[in-house]
């Protein structure tokens, strides 16, 4: 699964743990209370009823000496509010009923000039009766065919579908040296064969199923067939991790089950998550930014968030989401990719264990603090972010311990303006051998919420992805698996050292809100020195992307 595609995350699990512990409809939380449901018996009952109103004796005759009479269920009478003729009528007929049984009973507290007077009314107020008679029996049907036909008493089905058109100009990188073999030289020699204009899709269907008010379950499906990347060059070997856009799912059109978690609020501000698929710091960590999101935020991958916190690319596992104080929340997780494969389990392989504190110190502030360790295992010399520099050794046998370090911050000026940005660090150490690389990355970010329209959203992104800084990897007490050395063309002497170049990644984007279902995203991103290679063409990419929620 593509670890920046996410459309619930486990930042929301108290949001929605706490929000749907409320009945479905709508309603003041003061109506809700079933305190407040008895019948009213007296005027004195309707707190927003003084004995000095107008109206007061008229109320006191219809409650107590008719019975037939309420104020709503809160304890108000609102007689303020201005009344339908259907409401009347409804009110009517209650007191009319109420008046005919008390004549029937031979009580002497209505006369029949009371029952004349009435039925005068209803017969004045015949055809709003018969209509409010209608809809009550129409409601009923509707209610009772919706109860036979619905799809689940306790599931919720939620949907995106992201299509996307995108293409790129025609560029070369520079990948080969003057004598044929594979290294670099400062001249562009490696045509992209990807620069065409390509359409696919990214399909996502999640069941939210509650079994109460504190705990629920997702399972989440995923298809799509789109994938830019190139796999038959020198050109994607450089590129490949530098181009890649948020919204790239490539499943052959196969439908994979993409998500299983539980998720339990444990208590009001303590929440848990436990499953084998959807379970990584992505889907555990609060997100400060508002466009953390392949169908609704920047194209690229690399714009979505700090690539640190995809380390590993794991997906079963644990985590927690524990709020101690108003301004101050904390996320931690544990988890694996190969939880299914019982020689490496949740132990023995590869794992990713990370702690967040995500701290609100002003109404304008988000801050995320986040550290994450990660075994490599089986995933060898690949730290397994899909974003820049994600290998860190050619050496197959090479195993790392990599801790990582980062922040997030996002600064809202107004309203329609947000200064955000990230930083990360990593460094890795051979397990099995000598030597360590370290990698830097970071963003800055102008945002602009309801940019030109209630809804819309624009986005400049401007950073450097992950870059390998130092490497001065060994085996044996000789300098191996160096990729740095390596793209350099380096094959048979290995060097140690960083990257010698920078990319620069520009991006801008527009979130158009086509209705409450539909956005439309066009963009741009422009990168300068891709492969971390100055003697590269500079590679422009444009994309339309629109998604459909449900």
């Amino acid at each position: 699964m593509n670890p920046s595609i996410n459309p619930i995350p486990f930042t929301a699990a108290l949001t929605l743990a706490l929000a749907t512990a409320a009945p479905a409809q709508t309603l003041p939380a003061n109506l809700l209370s079933a305190d407040s449901m008895g019948q009213v018996t007296n005027v004195n009952q309707l707190r927003d009823v003084d004995p000095n109103d107008w109206a007061y004796t008229a109320l006191n005759d219809l409650i107590q000496r008719y019975n037939c009479l309420r104020g709503y269920p809160n304890g108000t009478f609102d007689g303020q509010r201005l009344l339908s003729r259907y409401e009347f009528a409804a009110g009517l007929n209650a007191c009319a009923n109420t008046l005919e049984t008390l004549l029937t009973d031979n009580t002497n507290r209505a006369t029949r000039d009371d029952l004349e007077t009435l039925r005068r009314l209803m017969q004045d107020f015949e055809a709003e009766l018969a209509t409010l008679d209608g809809q009550i029996n129409n409601l009923e049907s509707r209610v009772n065919r919706l109860s036979d036909n619905q799809f689940s008493t306790t599931t919720k089905l939620y949907g995106q579908v992201v299509m996307g058109l995108q293409g790129r100009l025609s560029n070369s990188a520079d990948a080969q040296k003057a004598d044929g073999t594979f290294g670099r030289d400062g001249n562009p020699d490696t045509p992209d064969p990807n620069d065409t204009i390509s359409f696919g899709y990214n399909a996502q269907l999640t069941l939210l199923t509650q079994f109460n008010p504190r705990s629920f379950l997702l399972t989440g499906m995923q298809a799509g067939n789109l994938n830019t990347s190139d796999f038959t060059s020198n050109f994607g070997l450089l590129n490949n991790n530098f181009t890649r856009l948020g919204y790239e799912s490539n499943t052959n059109n196969d439908l994979i089950l993409s998500d299983v978690s539980y998720r339990q609020l444990v208590t009001d501000n303590l929440a848990m998550i436990i499953g084998p698929a959807g379970v990584n710091p992505v889907s555990v960590f609060r997100g400060p930014s508002r466009v953390e999101s392949a169908g609704f935020g920047p194209l690229s991958r690399f714009a979505q968030r700090n690539p640190i916190i995809q380390i590993g690319a794991t997906t079963a596992g644990i985590g927690f989401d524990w709020q101690p104080t108003r301004q101050i929340s904390l996320q931690g997780v544990y988890s694996v990719p190969f939880a299914n494969a019982p020689r490496a389990s949740l132990l023995n392989d590869s794992y990713t264990a990370g702690l967040q504190a995500f701290i609100t110190p002003t109404e304008n502030i988000d801050l995320a603090l986040y550290y994450l360790h990660a075994y490599s295992g089986s995933n060898a010399g690949r730290l397994q972010t899909g974003v820049g520099d994600s290998d860190i050794s050619s050496f197959t046998a090479a195993r790392f311990n990599t801790d990582a370090f980062g922040a997030t911050a996002n600064w809202a000026i107004t309203d329609g303006v947000t200064l955000g940005g990230w930083v990360g660090f990593t460094t890795s150490r051979q397990v099995n051998h000598a030597g360590s690389v370290q990698t830097h990355n970071w963003m800055v970010s102008l945002q602009f919420p309801d940019l030109l329209g209630q809804g819309n959203y624009g986005g400049i992104f401007f950073g450097v992805p992950p870059r390998i800084t130092q490497s001065n990897l060994t085996v044996n007490g000789v300098l191996t698996g160096n990729l740095p050395s390596i793209y350099e063309g380096n094959l048979v002497t290995n060097t140690n050292g960083g990257r010698r170049d920078s990319t620069y990644h520009l991006e801008a984007f527009y979130r158009w809100r086509l209705s409450r279902h539909v956005t439309l995203t066009p963009g741009v991103i422009l990168l300068l020195n891709p492969g971390h290679n100055a003697g590269s063409d500079r590679i422009l990419i444009v994309g339309l992307r629109t998604t459909f929620s449900f």
